[in-house]
């Protein structure tokens, strides 16, 4: 059941790096996510799978190369009584890297914690390094 977390974070990943497809599977039908760093206003009132996707790939337009990375070792926490489709959380260290204007690849971390219930994601808080911050783990 532990891998069940992993797998979903990293299909949370994929997402981020394109596959708009995955907010299907992976998304419940109305969720919420809660992004502490500046800039991420945007996401306060996203609560369903088109506007999450349609944001990722305005954030993907304006940061040439965008790619997210897992990190570190992930902490699952899992609803022992849940079924085939379990409910808990999931958090994990990423790096984000882009290249930005003057084509210097610049890298960010942060840290998800995601909650599933049923199997899909219901909440994301999310806290990244910001626009001045650097990377948790040396590239």
């Amino acid at each position: 059941m532990r891998q069940f977390g992993i797998d979903l974070y990293d299909q949370w990943t994929a997402m981020w790096n394109g596959d708009g497809t995955l907010a299907e599977r992976i998304m419940a039908s109305e969720f919420r996510l809660r992004y502490a760093q500046a800039g991420t206003e945007a996401f306060d009132d996203i609560r369903h799978r088109d506007q999450l996707t349609d944001v990722i790939a305005g954030w993907h337009r304006k940061r040439t190369g965008l790619r997210f990375t897992a990190e570190g070792i992930p902490v699952v926490d899992l609803d022992p009584s849940d079924g085939p489709a379990p409910s808990g959380r999931v958090a994990r260290p990423y790096r984000a890297t882009f290249t930005d204007e003057s084509g210097r690849t610049v890298a960010r971390s942060g840290t998800d914690v995601l909650a599933f219930t049923d199997g899909l994601i219901t909440e994301v808080w999310s806290v990244s390094s910001g626009a001045a911050g650097r990377t948790f783990y040396r590239p």
